[in-house]
């Protein structure tokens, strides 16, 4: 048994969800070397190049190339897995920033309930979670409620991305008394920023201070 367990080990060994090669370690991380090492390239030297208001935006990555294949194979192939690594380095971004001792607590974008069904998850909540273990600022899940399904944003002009996240958003039940922190916002993506500019707005409404928005990837930023 001795003989026939390193080559257990190996067919056994959970394959990388970016290329579905093994790398040999143990235990296995949720990216290969390879994939881990393009990832890190894809951060962006300057994250807060639109922290400015009406809703500062700290972002971590663009979103092309290896970053936009994570998310991809987060979201769409059912690798929640992911979320961990995204998020740790989210985390790490945030802390060397000078946002970094900022008493805050993260609220994620939350999916409708009958889509967060259907794919299993939120990957925003996901995120957060591992966010927050790197940070160690209080991450409430149910800050805002997702009350009306939208089409996906993907294609929609930036007067009908707003449009279609009209009123999408609620205070959640946590937030039954203000927050004695300003909020966080946390999601995926980051383009137009109407779904966060909406959810924002959500949240102030009822007198919530909303410090700004941390996203994983967009599109802003780069030479092009």
């Amino acid at each position: 048994m001795n003989l026939l367990q390193p080559l257990l080990n190996l067919v056994l060994q959970p394959c990388c969800p970016m290329c579905g090669r093994t790398d040999g370690r143990s235990p296995a991380p949720p990216l290969c070397i390879d994939c881990d090492r393009r990832l890190t390239h894809c951060q962006i030297p300057q994250p807060t190049t639109e922290w400015r208001p009406p809703l500062p935006v700290f972002s971590w990555g663009k979103y092309q190339g290896t970053l936009k294949q994570a998310i991809a194979t987060l979201k769409y192939n059912n690798h929640p897995e992911l979320a961990r690594p995204l998020g740790h380095a989210m985390g790490r971004a945030w802390l060397h920033s000078v946002h970094g001792k900022t008493p805050l607590i993260v609220v994620p974008i939350p999916m409708h309930a009958d889509k967060q069904k259907q794919r299993g998850f939120n990957q925003a909540e996901l995120l957060a979670a591992s966010f927050c273990q790197i940070t160690r600022l209080p991450l409430e899940r149910r800050g805002l409620v997702r009350v009306r399904a939208t089409t996906p944003q993907f294609g929609l002009s930036v007067e009908e991305r707003s449009q279609n996240v009209a009123g999408a958003f609620q205070v959640g039940p946590a937030f039954g008394r203000s927050p004695r922190r300003p909020v966080l916002l946390l999601d995926d993506i980051y383009t137009t920023g109407a779904t966060a500019r909406n959810a924002a707005a959500c949240l102030e409404a009822r007198g919530i201070r909303v410090y700004g928005l941390v996203a994983l990837a967009s599109p802003r930023f780069g030479d092009d």
